[in-house]
């Protein structure tokens, strides 16, 4: 089963106030296995908000040089077409990822959808649920996370996700020591799971947990 875990950088919060997407990262998983991935920043074509640069550390100077959302779009959809988009707080990125999709004349996401802070919520009531939150309690290094941003963001969230679907241990590190298997591999992604893929008894447990899940928080 082939899924897109995603995550964007904006200039700010509100859509309403005109803030627009500055980055867009994904990975795709097969069978939990990272296989490849699709990253772009964007010019947004406004300021950067102070608070959202403190976040991110992306000047206007440098998104400035970038592509604009309408020249990534049609990758980008084909990256995800299809497959069960994996979001922590989906709310946030998908009224950003609208927006722009509204802007380019272009119809909204509608791939089923995987909020990693509502499986949180309902797997650990009253505790907290952002992403460093959730390393922590999995003791997944989040050290590289100085700053946010989308790719780094992308695979702390990859592991998490793995996590609270009960799919391997806390511990258990992502590596591939096959040089040959890294080199399929479209740039350089820094971790996979070593283990072997599911049995048919884990993916059709793993589907039907999804399934419950997707019917009673999105149907």
């Amino acid at each position: 089963m082939k899924e897109i875990v995603l995550d964007t950088e904006t200039t700010g919060i509100s859509v309403k106030e005109g803030h627009r997407i500055v980055e867009i990262g994904c990975i795709e998983l097969d069978n939990l296995v990272p296989i490849n991935k699709f990253h772009a920043y964007l010019n947004p074509e406004r300021k950067v908000s102070e608070k959202a640069f403190e976040v991110h550390g992306y000047s206007d100077q440098f998104l400035s040089k970038q592509k604009k959302f309408n020249e990534v779009a049609e990758k980008f959809l084909e990256f995800i077409k299809d497959k069960n988009l994996i979001i922590h707080n989906a709310e946030f990125d998908l009224a950003h990822l609208n927006n722009e999709l509204f802007l380019d004349g272009r119809k909204k996401i509608e791939n089923k959808i995987i909020d990693t802070l509502e499986l949180a919520r309902v797997k650990y009531p009253g505790s907290a649920s952002s992403l460093d939150a959730l390393c922590k309690r999995y003791r997944i290094d989040n050290s590289r996370r100085a700053k946010h941003t989308a790719l780094i963001d992308c695979e702390l969230l990859a592991k998490v996700y793995i996590n609270l679907i009960d799919q391997k241990e806390p511990t258990l590190d992502f590596r591939i020591e096959d040089k040959n298997e890294i080199n399929k591999i479209s740039g350089n992604i820094s971790y996979f799971k070593k283990i072997v893929k599911p049995s048919k008894e884990e993916l059709l447990k793993h589907k039907n947990y999804l399934k419950n899940y997707l019917k009673k928080n999105y149907y």
